[in-house]
């Protein structure tokens, strides 16, 4: 059975590597870049099954990067992992197609949860937001 396939898109090495090594035993991780273009320049290339994708980065933000994906005609799900808490930002992200939306300070608690409901098509949000 073929493992879903990640791409990791945030611009903080330290937590790259965290997300890499969280993730690594089930999931096939294709690529990991730091910013919003190379996310969609690599997500054309790569065809993910989901992208873990933070939301402050160069070039283009998350958000930003998730919108030109839907237009393209993506197919990848979408998890954002941020340190963003305000309401604003969880509706920005859900109106985009976002299926989940991780606060970062819960990363090692929610963020596979978060992808495995997203690959069934279900949404998942931190616990600190979805109230």
């Amino acid at each position: 059975m073929n493992r879903p396939r990640i791409l990791v898109a945030d611009d903080y090495q330290p937590l790259q590597e965290r997300v890499r090594d969280l993730l690594e035993t089930n999931y096939d991780i294709v690529g990991v870049v730091g910013n919003g273009i190379d996310v969609v320049d690599q997500a054309k290339r790569l065809h993910p099954d989901l992208i873990v994708l933070d939301i402050s980065m160069p070039g283009i933000t998350g958000i930003e990067a998730a919108h030109e994906l839907r237009e393209w005609g993506s197919t990848a799900k979408v998890v954002f992992l941020t340190v963003h808490e305000q309401v604003e930002f969880v509706h920005a992200c859900l109106a985009g197609g976002a299926m989940g939306y991780v606060i970062k300070s819960r990363l090692t608690a929610d963020l596979i949860p978060a992808i495995k409901e997203a690959l069934c098509g279900r949404r998942f949000i931190s616990p600190p937001v979805s109230r």
